[in-house]
């Protein structure tokens, strides 16, 4: 099979990745439980996962809090900013993860819309809605349904400026581009484990600027006898048993991408997605791209349902994603709601020759259309 479907998940991962899940689960037993040898391997490992992602992310190590994914992590963002009635400002591109928490939240919402890949007038929109009732600013690093990159560092510091909370979800530039929390003066950075990072599904990172409310509660192995939650991060958002396998191997996903060149995987990567859109506009498809653009092609087939050529592409050994990617509002600014788009999305991983099978299928696909 040909994966080009990471967006969603990177299958493809380091080997050590694997080994690191497998060994974590044959000699690690639960961290802050215990004062014998697996108990304290488990202490060990879990502090160097979340040490190296204090290092790769510019932070100290209690400002890394381990969650479930990227979803979890914008819960406890936003739970601890936003009450019932708080004015919020969202990009038009945000995910489900975020509008629809904000909706069950009772948010008064926001979306600032602007051309997928014009930066300034992104933050032009940002600028015109901020004002004095704007309880907090919340905004996708890299769109998961274009690969349209938007400006966070100035987003940042037009918040910072009016003392409102920023909240950045990382969930596809983390592991491709440089995630800097403090640069970006962001209160909370929320980034799933399982794409660009090249950990296990069911593990993620929520980076802390601001002290969080947990939304979980329970024993953190440590302040056993207070019976609230302890106030110093991270036993403060990690009550319950840790994923200990699954943080192992975030930390070799970690390890294998920080001893990589990240200039050079980004401009690999851009230069595959720059093969696949020539291909793809030679051959008649509608093609969504732009400056910036990073990880993601969306595309449609001229006469083709885009679920039926997802199909098509499966049938042929190529994984892609079609329909709305949980990402509506992206679709509703991009004039795509009511069709939707095929997704193509790349790793570290990828290669020419993915790409070159790609358009190869899709030149037996358009006469089907």
């Amino acid at each position: 099979m040909i994966y080009l479907d990471n967006a969603a998940t990177s299958l493809q991962k380091p080997p050590q990745v694997a080994q690191a899940v497998l060994r974590a689960m044959q000699t690690c037993a639960n961290p802050g439980r215990g004062g014998h040898a697996s108990a304290a391997r488990a202490e060990e490992t879990v502090y160097r996962t979340r040490s190296l992602a204090a290092r790769y992310f510019g932070l100290e190590p209690e400002q890394v809090c381990f969650t479930a994914n990227a979803t979890e992590g914008l819960n406890i963002a936003l739970r601890t900013l936003i009450q019932p009635g708080d004015r919020v400002v969202i990009s038009g591109l945000e995910h489900n993860a975020v509008t629809r928490t904000l909706a069950a939240l009772g948010a008064e919402i926001e979306a600032v819309k602007a051309p997928l890949f014009d930066q300034d007038a992104w933050l032009s929109g940002f600028a015109a809605a901020l004002s004095p009732q704007t309880r907090a600013v919340v905004c996708l690093h890299v769109s998961n349904v274009f690969g349209a990159q938007l400006p966070v560092a100035e987003l940042g510091a037009l918040c910072d400026a009016q003392g409102v909370p920023f909240v950045v979800d990382a969930s596809q530039s983390a592991g491709l581009l440089p995630v800097r929390p403090s640069d970006w003066n962001a209160a909370f950075t929320a980034m799933p484990g399982h794409k660009g990072l090249l950990g296990p599904q069911g593990t993620g990172l929520l980076l802390c600027r601001t002290q969080p409310a947990p939304i979980r509660y329970g024993g953190t192995g440590s302040r056993s006898r207070d019976q609230t939650m302890p106030e110093d991060l991270p036993d403060r958002l990690e009550a319950g048993t840790l994923n200990v396998p699954g943080i192992a191997g975030l930390g070799a996903g970690l390890a294998f991408l920080g001893a990589q060149d990240p200039a050079g995987l980004l401009g690999r990567e851009r230069e595959l997605l720059r093969y696949a859109r020539a291909g793809l506009e030679q051959l008649g498809a509608r093609v969504w791209s732009g400056p910036g653009q990073v990880g993601v092609l969306s595309f449609q087939l001229p006469g083709k349902d885009c679920e039926e050529t997802a199909a098509a592409y499966a049938d042929r050994g190529i994984a892609l994603r079609a329909g709305l990617h949980c990402a509506p509002l992206a679709h509703q600014t991009a004039g795509t709601l009511t069709e939707g788009t095929v997704r193509l999305s790349l790793s570290v991983f990828s290669q020419q020759s993915d790409i070159t099978a790609f358009l190869n299928a899709t030149k037996r696909i358009l006469p089907l259309a």
